[in-house]
C-alpha cells in the first residue's frame, strides 16, 4: 500500500455499511435502556433504508433480544449483520476504526487508542474492539494499523482532500503534555492529512468529550462547514460559540477561499433532572443518498432539516429522535461509524 495515496474519505462519499453496537444493561444505558433501545431501532430502521448496518452485540442473547426489537418495527434484517464481541459501551465513533484508503482500492483501519475520553470512564473492552472486528473478519483484507495515541474518530473531520479539522480544547486535554505543533505532526502523519485546523473556541453543556468537533463543526460537499451557532443571547454558550463562528469564518479552504459558512439553529435548553444536556444538530450521520439527523422534539428541529439539507443537497434528510441519547451526553453521529465503500460485503 503506498504512504503517499493513502487519505481519510469525507462522510458523503461512498460506503459500504454503517457500524454500531446495541446498548445492554452492563452498558451506561441500564437506567433507561428501554427508552434509547427506540432511537437505536429508529436508526436501525433509517440506516438499512440506504445501505447495510453491523451490529456489535455482547452475546447471542442480546442478538436475539435485537433482532427481535428490529423485526417488530419492520426493520429488513437482510441488511443487518450481527457480530458477538464485548464492549463497555456503545459510542462506536470513538472506538471503533478510522479508515483510511488509497487510490488502489485498499483499506487501513487505523486503531488509536481508546481511554474513555480521557480516563472518564473504563474503556479496556471498547480499546480492544477494532481488533475483535478484525478477527472476526468483518473488514476482509484490510491492514490493521494500532497507533499507540489518544484519539477519537468523533474528535476528527474530514473534507477527504486532506484537510482535518479538530478541537484544541479535546486534544489538550488528552495529551497536556505536548504543544499544538507535535500534536499536528502526529494527526498528519496518523491520518496521512495536509493540513490540521485547529478550532479554539466550542463547547456544549453536557459533553464529555471536551468539546469533540463533531458536536460543534463539519465539512460539506460545498467547500462549506455546517455548525452548531447559538443566536440567544441570555444563553450561556452564545459568546463561545460566536468566537467558534467567527474562527470558522476566518479559516480557507486549500485554495484559499472562504469556507461557505451553514449555521444550524440552537434548540431550547434540554434538562435532565437539572442537568442541561447538549443537544447538537451537528451530531448528524451522512449516509449513501440520505442524511439522518438528530430530533429532540424541539421547534427547531424542523429548521435544522432545512439547513443540513441545503448543505447536501440531493440527499433524503431523515429524522432520528435522540432525545434518550443526550441523557448519556452524544447524539446521533457519536453512535454510528461509518465504513467506506469496498472495505465491507
Amino acid at each position: 500500500m503506498s504512504h503517499a495515496t493513502l487519505r481519510l474519505p469525507a462522510e458523503w462519499e461512498p460506503q459500504s455499511a454503517v457500524l454500531i453496537a446495541w446498548p445492554h444493561a452492563d452498558t451506561d444505558w441500564a437506567e433507561r435502556l428501554a427508552e434509547v433501545e427506540t432511537t437505536y431501532v429508529a436508526l436501525a430502521a433509517a440506516v438499512t433504508r440506504f445501505e447495510p448496518l453491523i451490529v456489535v452485540v455482547a452475546d447471542a442473547g442480546l442478538r436475539a433480544h435485537a433482532e427481535a426489537k428490529l423485526r417488530d418495527a419492520g426493520v429488513d434484517l437482510a441488511r443487518i449483520r450481527f457480530v458477538e464481541l464485548p464492549y463497555d459501551d456503545t459510542w462506536l465513533r470513538d472506538s471503533g476504526p478510522i479508515t483510511l484508503k488509497d487510490d488502489q482500492g485498499a483499506f487501513q483501519l487505523t486503531d488509536f487508542r481508546f481511554t474513555g475520553w480521557g480516563g472518564k470512564f473504563g474503556a479496556e473492552q471498547d480499546d480492544a474492539l477494532v481488533a475483535g472486528l478484525v478477527q472476526a473478519g468483518v473488514f476482509g483484507r484490510a491492514a490493521h494499523k494500532r497507533i499507540d495515541w489518544a484519539l477519537e474518530g468523533g474528535g476528527i473531520e474530514s473534507d477527504g482532500a486532506g484537510t482535518v479539522l479538530t478541537t484544541w480544547r479535546c486534544l489538550v486535554q488528552r495529551h497536556p503534555e505536548q504543544s499544538r505543533e507535535e500534536m499536528t505532526a502526529i494527526l498528519r502523519d496518523g491520518l496521512h492529512a495536509g493540513r490540521i485546523l485547529w478550532l479554539d473556541y466550542g463547547y456544549l453543556e453536557g459533553d464529555d468529550t471536551d468539546a469533540h468537533i463533531d458536536t460543534l463543526a463539519r465539512f460539506s460537499p460545498d467547500g462549506g462547514i455546517v455548525f452548531q451557532a447559538c443566536d440567544d443571547l441570555g444563553d450561556a454558550h452564545h459568546d463561545e460559540l460566536a468566537r467558534m463562528a467567527g474562527e470558522l469564518a476566518a479559516l480557507c479552504t486549500v485554495d484559499g477561499k472562504p469556507y461557505a459558512l451553514h449555521p444550524l439553529p440552537w434548540a431550547e435548553p434540554i434538562l435532565d433532572e437539572g442537568r442541561r444536556l447538549a443537544a447538537s444538530y451537528a451530531n448528524y450521520l451522512i449516509v449513501n443518498g440520505g442524511v439522518l439527523v438528530p430530533a429532540y422534539g424541539d421547534p427547531a428541529d424542523d429548521e435544522a432539516v432545512r439547513i443540513i439539507g441545503q448543505a447536501h443537497p440531493g440527499r433524503e434528510v431523515v429524522q432520528v429522535p435522540c432525545r434518550p441519547l443526550i441523557w448519556q451526553n452524544g447524539s446521533l453521529h457519536c453512535i454510528t461509524m461509518q465504513l467506506p465503500a469496498g472495505i465491507y460485503g
